[in-house]
């Protein structure tokens, strides 16, 4: 017929981690206070879309500046591209919310995985891996590593607490997201090296000659003969 969408059969998919996930989802909704919750929905706003779009705005005019092409095609395709495979898996899948109905639910849509997460998960690892070999020193790239790891896990973590999703909804979020990234990174190996040496090249110092040790000989004993003293 005409005119009619179908939406895709949905994935039944047994959770054998369903008792944990309700275990933990009723836990935090019986914790819930006012300020918690405000304090949730600040953490969760650095995995919205609308944030992501922002930040993604900003790298893109960042990129097209400096001209570093191979480096916004992977940014366009790693950052939406997931999100919007993400949104395939919830169809697919077809997973309920935790929690539809309270003073502080305004959510919509369906569960596995995380929306929030994944889009953290691309938006942050994206970042890192695009910063972390600018850094030259180890403790700096731990550094940047951890933190983009940091905001994940928080972003993650105020969904559960919000009851937006169960805990599987956001370790599968993150693991979709790596695997997305990962596999970007695979397909992209042949442009890496357009991307990283206009990076490191405004970053690293001029290359210098290695110095390499040269022997000195050592100087030979020359025998002065003794001046005489007479005139012949």
């Amino acid at each position: 017929m005409h005119g009619v969408f179908v939406t895709p059969p949905s994935l039944a998919i047994a959770n054998p981690f369903a008792g944990i996930d309700h275990g933990v989802a009723l836990w935090f909704h019986a914790h819930l206070t006012p300020t918690f919750v405000s304090v949730l929905r600040g953490i969760t706003e650095f995995g919205s879309s609308e944030w992501i779009a922002v930040v993604l705005s900003i790298a893109v005019l960042f990129f097209v500046f400096k001209r570093w092409w191979p480096s916004l095609l992977m940014m366009v395709v790693a950052v939406p591209g997931g999100m919007l495979l993400n949104e395939w898996v919830k169809l697919l899948v077809h997973r309920h919310r935790p929690f539809v109905d309270g003073w502080f639910v305004d959510w919509s849509g369906y569960s596995f995985a995380s929306g929030h997460t994944i889009g953290a998960t691309l938006l942050y690892g994206q970042l890192a891996l695009f910063i972390i070999p600018m850094i030259k020193n180890r403790r700096g790239r731990v550094l940047v590593y951890s933190a983009a790891t940091f905001v994940i896990v928080l972003v993650g973590f105020s969904r559960i607490a919000l009851g937006a999703h169960y805990l599987t909804d956001v370790l599968g979020g993150m693991f979709l997201g790596t695997s997305w990234l990962t596999l970007c990174l695979l397909v992209s190996r042949p442009l890496r090296r357009a991307v990283v040496p206009p990076v490191i090249a405004d970053v690293l110092p001029d290359a210098t000659p290695a110095l390499v040790p040269v022997p000195v000989p050592v100087q030979a004993e020359v025998a002065v003969a003794p001046a005489s003293n007479s005139l012949v």
